[in-house]
């Protein structure tokens, strides 16, 4: 039983891995249930907990990917036209790569 006493739809995950990670009941529909059940059957996680904790670092990541994404556009969009062709812009661009040494 969790210890809240509550079981949704007859599961109750815990994390437990480490003392930071706090309990939770959590209930699933059907088909989400057996996806993840069917994670846990291929050995890819060994617990519900460690398919849930990845797709939220996953989903966690993308929303980074997103905003960095979207502060470049803004930056982009701010710093106005250009004259340059896309060739120029292209080699401008490397260039800054290379004296960042990200390139």
């Amino acid at each position: 039983m969790c210890k809240s006493g509550v079981i949704l739809q007859r599961m109750c995950i815990t994390f437990l891995e480490d003392k930071n990670m706090r309990r939770t009941s959590i209930s699933f529909t059907p088909p989400n249930d057996e996806w993840i059940n069917s994670q846990i059957e291929s050995e890819e996680f060994s617990s519900k907990s460690e398919v849930v904790n990845d797709l939220i670092r996953k989903a966690r990541n993308q929303q980074d990917e997103i905003n960095y994404i979207r502060a470049k556009l803004i930056a982009s969009e701010k710093s106005g036209f250009t004259d340059l062709t896309r060739d120029e812009i292209l080699e401008k661009s490397k260039e800054a790569l290379r004296r960042n040494g990200e390139l």
